[in-house]
């Protein structure tokens, strides 16, 4: 049997793909034929799309251009023969991929803890007996068993099923449990969740048993295909990469041009032109921030820290900043708006309609009811009848830990289970239930009936007169002294219908006439346009246990009791998440597998639909359906994801051509989601955003960042953080490009005025890599602004600069260099002085002039004493150090010597001090005058 050629395995019947295979169902394959497969197709594991091994994670460090034009700066400052500036700058070099490398391999290492767990192990049928074997064993032609709690090892077609049923959200991302059966389908073409005869590798068994053939392992399973279509999609750069990439080309031309006319200058002048190509070169080098690199990559790694921090872990450094430009938000809705879990939300009974207030996330057994709510359930017999039905009627159970930190879980079936909880909660536990009705017979469900039964008998324990609880009352109810038996009935409003005869309506028995059965009806479609799984509910009470064989039998003239509504619940905190993505300008997209009203309800809960960030109606738009997005041209995809916020009953294709028509557009997207079927565009997106509880390990590859807690709420946290990150190193941009212009103005200005150089090469290095150090770095750690989640983001095409940037490195430059020329006239005088005396006056503005400017970046619109000069005391302690070495080289001998300076009397240094203030006193002005216009 060769897997080469496709065959369509769930239109074939049961012996046919058994003749397939040359496997039997009661014996299995030979040892030889699982030797000769094993061989063949190899273990049954996927293989990672993607393996970043040390090497290449170190080199992914140099690989930019921002490094490559410091590398040229290092051989420069060799050329000039300043040893200790091109040391520094390679330390520079090396610190930036020390951090880079070691945040990236220890994201990487985390990861793999993620994903470390014992092999599942599978029951198989070989050579006529059946044994466990671990599930990479496995072959196709295998004969597995499966149960209910059993993960599904490989793609397989049913040979038999008892009620089975799996749970496929993490393929399929419909959240309800998919009832199987054996028969073989017509549809070739049918999709994955209408394949009910197969089963799929990744899924889990909820309910029954069966038994099945494996017919593809490892990487021909549809997991695989989705783990192998990773390696076709090509990663986006990030924005940070692209604007740092664009900002490395910029100031690579500008270098060469300032060294072409300082040089030219210079020897129109008559200087020496071994003199003016050092100082040129030392210009040439003082464009480049060189810090930039590390600012960028501390900035980088202390977001990913904090991060981290709150249940964000950081596979790959550049995603910090990228979040902070996302435009749009591609959400998966199962298990990342919602909870994965089925829950009760609505009771439903004659005369009245009682809503469920949904328990905590990650709460297991569900929060008590409201006492208003207990007291209603309480007073109204038909609540409490119809919850213990739910409960009674039921294949789910509480499991009990002896621990008491460690709380009871629910297992089973994840409806069933929905419907155990909301007994619980409302006081109503299945251990005493059962004690009182204990279970004798049961009619299981199955999907020509699509309702089940339960048979239960009296007990000699009975309630006490004086107990009042719901269970008590629903006892006394049923007066089981008076019946020997009750029949507990639920399934699809209209099948339980066909088969009732009366109602419960106030404490007694009515004739269900045809007004009832429409009024019922009614009730149920409302609520299934909600996007609500309905159930109905009845019981019948007998005076025989039905003989064995004839549990059927119970199955007629039933009492209907009521409905109940169940949904996957929002998470609680996403609400005032989508809320600041919207206030954020970030469009936030639900991208579902599940049923349209489902996703429509869903997303109108969660305010998705209530309008686009910028108050667009389009977001109102209905929600689009997967298949009318088939024959869809690339141009036409892209007007419609420019106009919808909800998709549904989506293949995982058309996840990624989403992604892909949002990214031509310009729009910088994050994509989130736990399942197998977001994977694709996980990494086809700017930011993939896997779970880290519930999430595969493929949507855990192809991802950026991996939520530890699986909460929405915390990717707008990491979008803040990545705001953040990206601010500050804009800041350190607006510095250190600020400062540098000063420093070029100073040098191409003072000749023009009839001044000698002002200043020297290694004079200008010096001023360079001093502001350029400590005071950069402490900016990559100022704390976030106050309207950091309340503008839009930065436009994806946005040059890092920006226009308002590229003003201030114009004015500020030129009023830095004026004041630093306007010291250096001064101390001049007539020119009969020394040199070195005024070029120290002008050096000693010139550096304490960037020491105001870097404590005026700290924001673009509050003033310093607003958001206060402690509140970033790295800051503040490198300002006063870099004053502290200013003052060393001026007044140290063996400094005044290599640096070539004056001692400055103390009114002398006083008049410099308070010249440099003006540079910090214009930029504080310009905030008030222009408050609100800065980016």
């Amino acid at each position: 049997m060769s897997e080469s050629n496709p065959v369509v395995w769930h239109t074939l019947n049961h012996d046919e793909v058994l003749s397939k295979f040359e496997s039997d169902a009661t014996s299995g394959l030979s040892a030889e034929q699982v030797r000769v497969r094993q061989e063949q197709f190899g273990p049954n594991e996927l293989i990672d799309s993607e393996t970043r091994g040390p090497l290449l994670i170190l080199w992914e460090q140099f690989y930019n251009s921002m490094i490559l034009l410091l590398a040229v700066a290092a051989v420069v400052s060799l050329m000039l023969g300043e040893h200790r500036d091109a040391i520094a700058i390679v330390c520079i070099i090396v610190l930036n991929a020390i951090l880079g490398f070691v945040q990236d391999y220890r994201a990487e290492r985390a990861l793999d803890a993620l994903k470390k767990m014992s092999v599942p192990r599978v029951r198989v049928r070989r050579n006529g007996t059946t044994s466990e074997t671990d599930s990479t064993a496995l072959v196709p032609g295998d004969v597995l068993l499966l149960e209910a709690g059993n993960k599904v090892p490989a793609d397989c077609r049913l040979l038999k099923s008892s009620s089975l049923k799996t749970q496929e959200a993490a393929l399929t991302g419909e959240s309800v449990s998919i009832e199987k059966q054996i028969a073989a389908l017509q549809d070739e073409d049918a999709v994955i969740g209408d394949r009910t005869n197969m089963v799929w590798m990744g899924t889990a068994v909820t309910y029954g048993h069966g038994t099945a053939i494996v017919v593809s392992t490892g990487m021909t399973t549809e997991l695989g295909s989705i783990a192998a279509s990773l390696r076709g999609v090509r990663r986006e750069p990030t924005p940070l990469q692209l604007r740092l990439g664009q900002l490395g080309r910029s100031l690579a031309v500008a270098a060469i041009a300032i060294v072409a006319v300082v040089f030219v200058m210079g020897l129109q002048r008559g200087e020496d032109p071994k003199l003016m190509l050092i100082t040129a070169l030392s210009l040439a080098v003082a464009v480049v921030p060189e810090g930039l690199p590390a600012v960028a990559t501390v900035a980088l790694a202390l977001g990913a820290r904090r991060m981290f921090q709150r249940n964000a872990l950081i596979r790959k450094l550049p995603a910090v900043e990228t979040l902070g430009s996302v435009t749009v938000i591609c959400s998966d809705k199962t298990g990342t708006l919602t909870q994965n879990r089925m829950t009760v939300t609505v009771l439903d009974v004659a005369g009245t309609r009682l809503e469920l207030p949904p328990p905590a996330s990650g709460d297991e057994q569900g929060t008590a009811l409201p006492a208003e709510t207990l007291t209603e359930i309480a007073g109204n017999s038909a609540l409490s009848l119809l919850l213990t039905t739910g409960c009674l009627c039921n294949d789910a159970e509480i499991i009990h830990h002896s621990a008491d930190d460690d709380p009871d879980e629910t297992s089973g079936e994840p409806t069933e289970a929905a419907l155990m909880i909301a007994a619980v909660r409302a006081d109503l536990r299945q251990p005493e239930i059962l004690q009182l009705f204990p279970r004798v017979a049961d009619v299981p469900f199955d999907s020509d009936r699509k309702r089940m039964t339960t048979i239960h008998s009296g007990s000699d324990l009975q309630p006490d007169e004086a107990d009042t609880s719901n269970l008590a009352a629903t006892a006394r109810l049923l007066d089981l002294d008076k019946t020997d038996a009750v029949a507990f009935t639920k399934g699809a409003v209209g099948s339980v219908l066909d088969v009732c005869s009366d109602i419960w309506d106030q404490d007694e028995v009515r004739t269900l006439d045809e007004s009832w059965r429409q009024r019922i009806l009614a009730s149920s479609d409302e609520l299934a346009s909600q996007g609500m799984r309905v159930l109905g509910f009845a019981f019948r009470p007998l005076d025989d246990v039905p003989a064995a064989g004839n549990e059927i039998e119970a199955e007629q003239q039933l009492i209907f009791v009521g409905l109940m509504a169940l949904i996957d619940p929002p998470r609680p905190e996403v609400r005032d998440a989508v809320a600041r993505c919207r206030a954020a300008g970030i469009r936030p997209v639900m991208i579902t597998g599940d049923h349209p009203l489902t996703a429509s309800y869903i997303a109108a809960d969660l305010g998705i639909t209530t309008g686009g960030p910028d108050g667009n109606s389009a977001a109102n738009l209905p929600v689009v359906i997967g298949r009318e997005l088939v024959d869809k041209t690339a141009d036409d995809l892209r007007s419609v994801v420019e106009e919808t916020t909800v998709y549904a009953r989506v293949a995982p294709v058309d996840k990624l051509h989403i992604v892909q028509a949002l990214q031509a557009n310009g729009h910088v997207v994050a994509m989130t989601g736990d399942g197998v079927n977001d994977a694709p565009a996980l990494r086809q997106a700017h930011v993939g955003v896997a779970m880290g509880i519930v999430g595969t390990d493929v949507s855990k590859e192809a991802s950026e960042m991996i939520l530890l807690d699986d909460n929405f709420a915390t990717i707008v946290n990491a979008v803040e953080q990545g705001r953040i990150v990206y601010d500050n190193i804009r800041k350190f941009i607006r510095y250190t490009m600020t400062s540098n212009a000063g420093e070029i103005c100073v040098m191409v200005l003072g000749p023009f005025f009839g001044m000698p150089l002002p200043l020297l090469p290694l004079q200008i290095l010096w001023v360079n890599l001093v502001t350029d150090g400590l005071p950069g770095l402490a900016l990559a750690i100022e704390p976030g602004e106050r309207d950091t989640m309340n503008r839009p983001p930065h436009l994806p095409g946005e040059h890092v600069l920006g226009r308002s940037m590229s003003i201030d490195i114009v004015w500020i430059g030129l009023l830095m260099g004026a004041v630093s020329l306007a010291a250096g006239w001064w101390f001049r005088g007539d020119g009969s002085g020394p040199d070195s005396h005024w070029r120290t006056a002008v050096f000693t503005v010139l550096t304490v002039s960037q020491m105001g400017n870097a404590l005026a970046c700290r924001s673009q619109r509050d003033l310093l004493m607003r958001i206060g000069v402690f509140s970033n005391p790295a800051l503040l302690g490198a300002v006063l150090l870099t004053l502290c070495l200013q003052l060393a080289v001026i007044y140290l001998p063996p400094l005044q010597i290599l640096f070539r300076t004056d001692g400055l009397s103390l009114p002398e240094l006083i008049g410099c001090l308070i010249l440099s203030t003006i540079v910090f006193l214009a930029v504080e002005l310009k905030k008030v005058i222009f408050r609100g216009e800065s980016s």
